[in-house]
């Protein structure tokens, strides 16, 4: 395997969890909301991992978007107003119904909203290239 086709493999990989997760929060969305914004974040965190590695930018383990999102402005700063604030709204979503003592339950419409603003973030595949497969 060439260094090139490695670099491939590693974002689609990163990619294809990134889709999986946003399926999952499809498929969560009416039955299990708290659950559903936990997959948005999750998407939208990998989505950003996958950039990253695209342009082989070592990041750390966070679940933070916002740190995330800054560094693939920093490789793309046409992103960043594109992004940063859909990162804001998730970030919090790896952590607040994830344990016992929520403050509330979500309801369809925040559901709805971490679903558009994780698809938004997916729309990092189009700083890849089109003959990769990620687009």
């Amino acid at each position: 395997m060439t260094p090139t086709q490695w670099l491939l493999d590693e974002t689609g990989k990163w990619l294809v969890h990134a889709r999986r997760d946003l399926r999952a929060a499809e498929l969560c969305s009416v039955e299990l909301p708290a659950e559903a914004l936990y997959h948005c974040q999750q998407a939208a965190e990998k989505f950003l991992k996958g950039l990253l590695t695209y342009h082989q930018t070592a990041f750390r383990k966070t679940h933070e978007l916002r740190e995330l999102a800054l560094e693939c402005a920093a490789i793309d700063p046409s992103i960043e107003v594109e992004i940063q604030a859909a990162t804001t709204a998730l970030t919090r979503y790896v952590w607040l119904f994830r344990y016992p003592g929520a403050p509330y339950e979500p309801d369809a419409v925040e559901v709805a909203e971490g679903l558009k603003l994780a698809v938004g973030i997916g729309a990092v595949r189009r700083r890849l290239p089109m003959s990769s497969g990620f687009v």
